[in-house]
């Protein structure tokens, strides 16, 4: 008759699988039983009470490489391990939460990376007839400059609230959505330009959505990849859009270049 148990009997007794003991063997957690003699390696109790230990303080969360220290040291040493367990699982629990909130916010879609103010103001976007396409432009966009820029976003989301306020910039953006359609020659795109910029022009407060983020001394790439961010604008929406940056430079506005040398 044998004494004791084989490994396999010795994993579903601790309830773990044969590749996990001898893991265990491996890292010197348990000590390999020696084989009888019929060549197999048998289990006694002492044996499966390491096992258990060894597989309760790794489910618990205690390193393995922690492991064995522990279970050799004295019972003062033990419990005060435990403690420093504990401590570090709480902190785990802690980061467990804060990615569950954020995979919460995933999947609320904006709120993961825009604050609440942004996305009460794309919902606003939507409710003022901006297309889901100009309000996921401007979504992106944002998310950029609030990543590349963030010193200034705050201030710039103050700025664009102002604009939605303004009856006459929302029928310009109607005509500038019309306009992505046009050929790039089409006259009616000096004139359209040329209406933008002196609305901007005549409002310091809208002005400073397009000059709000030139705090810093290397704006210019940041804003470079903001502007270049999205879909490749139609020749008429290029022009358009260099005629009125032209036109506030041409005015004294300070305006870095999308396409800086």
């Amino acid at each position: 008759m044998h004494n004791g148990v084989t490994i396999g009997q010795a994993a579903a007794f601790v309830g773990i699988t044969i590749k996990t003991v001898r893991h265990y063997h491996k890292l010197g957690l348990v000590t390999e039983p020696r084989r009888d003699g019929s060549g197999y390696r048998r289990y006694g109790s002492d044996d499966l009470l390491r096992l258990v230990q060894v597989r309760t303080l790794a489910a618990a969360g205690v390193p393995l490489a922690e492991i064995g220290p522990l279970l050799d040291a004295d019972a003062a040493l033990f419990a005060s391990a435990l403690v420093q367990v504990e401590r570090q699982l709480d902190e785990h629990i802690a980061e467990l939460t804060a990615r569950r909130a954020m995979l919460h916010r995933l999947a609320d879609g904006d709120r993961a990376l825009l604050p609440d103010r942004a996305v009460a103001l794309l919902e606003r976007m939507l409710g003022l007839g901006y297309s889901e396409d100009e309000v996921a432009a401007t979504r992106e966009g944002w998310v950029l400059a609030r990543a590349l820029v963030p010193e200034g976003f705050d201030d710039y989301l103050a700025q664009f609230e102002h604009a939605l306020q303004d009856t006459r910039l929302i029928a310009l953006t109607r005509r500038i959505a019309e306009a992505a359609t046009w050929e790039a020659d089409d006259p009616r795109i000096d004139r359209l330009a040329a209406d933008a910029a002196d609305h901007y022009l005549a409002d310091p407060v809208l002005l400073k959505t397009v000059t709000s983020m030139q705090a810093r001394t290397d704006t210019a790439p940041r804003y470079a990849m903001i502007a270049r961010h999205g879909d490749k604008p139609t020749p008429a929406m290029a022009r358009l859009s260099a005629l009125f940056e032209s036109r506030l430079r041409a005015a004294g506005v300070r305006i870095p270049r999308s396409d800086p040398r």
